[in-house]
């Protein structure tokens, strides 16, 4: 089996940026698994892994446009403290998950507290980064047809959100 629209790919990977720093690695008996075709993963490193197979290493480069996006100077505001509700503690470097007027998770870093400004960046951590990915599949399987319909990867006991 190859890795294809609606299947489901677990896979070992080290992520690494240019300069060789590690961002991210699966660790040993805790693999990411998830849903091909579906953009659960950056579409760079989707693209990459497409018809490979059990067993293969892939090894990609993934530029910003396939990744995260470019980084945005639009997306960094300066907001009132009072805008945060008052027992929130801001920490600059923090970062801070809130939920926007669609219900949706937004999670932002706090950069910088002036007084009573805060400096806040919606950019993605890896925006404007070039990702370099070290990939083993580990297992492939068809998805469900209720993955398929939820459009994710359900954990072994069913659904999990």
């Amino acid at each position: 089996m190859k890795a294809t629209k609606d299947t489901v790919v677990t896979v070992d990977y080290r992520l690494t940026l240019p300069d060789g720093e590690v961002v991210e690695i699966s660790e040993p008996g805790d693999p990411l698994t998830y849903l091909h075709g579906y953009e659960d993963i950056v579409p760079g490193l989707e693209k990459a892994l497409e018809g490979k197979a059990v067993g293969d290493r892939v090894q990609a480069i993934v530029p910003p446009e396939e990744a995260y996006g470019e980084y945005d100077p639009e997306g960094v505001e300066e907001v009132d403290r009072s805008e945060f509700p008052a027992e929130l503690e801001l920490e600059e470097g923090g970062t801070i998950t809130a939920t926007d007027e669609d219900d949706d998770e937004v999670e932002f870093l706090v950069k910088e507290i002036k007084g009573d400004r805060v400096v806040v960046d919606f950019n993605h951590p890896l925006a404007g980064k070039t990702l370099h990915f070290d990939v083993t599949i580990r297992e492939i399987r068809p998805a469900t047809a209720e993955e398929l319909e939820h459009g994710h990867v359900h954990g072994e006991d069913g659904h999990e959100h």
